[in-house]
């Protein structure tokens, strides 16, 4: 692992606020996961603060919020909500913060409008397509109708977004106080997810994009059975790479601040290319399917809602090397797709 340098390596406690750079406060929020924090960022506004990112809508989220409007936050407003992406630890608390402080949302069209189709048909996760997707791949009926139960927790983790937003695009400008941050999007992790950065200040909001320590999951999912996240996850990695400074300040959704971008893209590049090498070596002499693939790549026990997000991972490499033509699809009589070398 790369020797990063983290020049806040104690993290604020949740619901506090650390300053990290002038005009910008780093807020911490739990999340009920192995992963259990989520970052949230606060950047000065004028007479207020923009708010980035949300955080998941639970209980001990809305209690720490009304301490932070009530508490540190009272007397100044906030401006505007910026989330990154539709995931329920991000978008989660944008409605009700959006309905409790009258700010605006601002986030990319992909994530309002993927947020906004769940909450429209939240059965969608129990329906055939859904549970032939696992199946499909060796998944138990048992574990697959497990999945679409697992599914609908997106909609309880999610409060009503507001009827408007004002869409971020790749590649414009945002003003924000007196920062002035280009606008990127990137994809693998999450459709057009929203990244700013500053050059003048060299700071990089990257959300779930490039995180220190941890490979952002990238995953395949029913809606999008064949399509290939983790090509679109290692170009976002070249492209931040070749366009976002080396020294600049990268404040992620999760865990610590650091410093170092250029040598974690590298890394998350060869990262990806270890795991497709590991299912190249394994289906060498027979085919798999991407069921009995999870524990090529994935060493660890896994509870149901790990293996869901593992599985869907294995799919993405397996959906990447079908596209390299590295792997041959082999589908016999019980109709379950299988994987072999080509």
């Amino acid at each position: 692992m790369t020797n990063y340098r983290f020049p806040y390596p104690e993290p604020p406690a949740n619901g506090a606020l650390l300053e990290v750079a002038p005009g910008v406060l780093w807020l911490r929020m739990p999340l009920p996961y192995r992963l259990d924090h989520i970052n949230i960022y606060l950047i000065a506004d004028g007479d207020g603060w923009c708010v980035l990112d949300a955080g998941i809508h639970d209980d001990r989220t809305i209690e720490l919020w009304k301490a932070l409007l009530a508490g540190p936050l009272a007397g100044t407003r906030l401006t505007r909500l910026i989330v990154t992406h539709h995931h329920p630890d991000h978008i989660g608390m944008a409605g009700w913060l959006c309905r409790e402080t009258g700010v605006p949302l601002l986030t990319s069209q992909t994530a309002y409008l993927a947020c906004a189709n769940l909450a429209l048909d939240p059965e969608s996760v129990k329906n055939r397509q859904f549970h032939d997707f696992y199946t499909n791949h060796g998944v138990s009926n048992e574990v697959a109708d497990l999945m679409g139960t697992n599914g609908l927790n997106y909609l309880r983790m999610v409060s009503a977004l507001p009827n408007s937003f004002l869409r971020l695009v790749s590649g414009d400008t945002l003003l924000v106080g007196k920062r002035r941050f280009r606008i990127f999007t990137g994809d693998g992790h999450a459709p057009e997810q929203v990244m700013l950065y500053c050059d003048e200040d060299r700071l990089f909001f990257c959300a779930d994009q490039v995180i220190a320590k941890i490979s952002p999951n990238v995953a395949v999912w029913p809606s999008e059975p064949d399509g290939d996240p983790l090509g679109h996850f290692l170009r976002t990695a070249r492209e931040i790479r070749d366009n976002v400074p080396d020294n600049a300040l990268v404040l992620p959704g999760h865990q610590l601040l650091f410093r170092g971008l250029h040598a974690r893209c590298n890394e998350l590049l060869e990262h990806h290319e270890r795991r497709c090498d590991l299912i190249r070596e394994a289906t060498l002499d027979r085919p798999m399917t991407a069921n009995e693939l999870v524990p090529v790549i994935f060493h660890r026990e896994l509870d149901l809602h790990q293996f869901g997000f593992a599985f869907s991972e294995t799919l993405a490499h397996v959906n990447r090397m079908l596209r390299r033509a590295e792997l041959a699809k082999v589908i016999v009589g019980d109709g379950v797709a299988r994987y072999r070398t080509s």
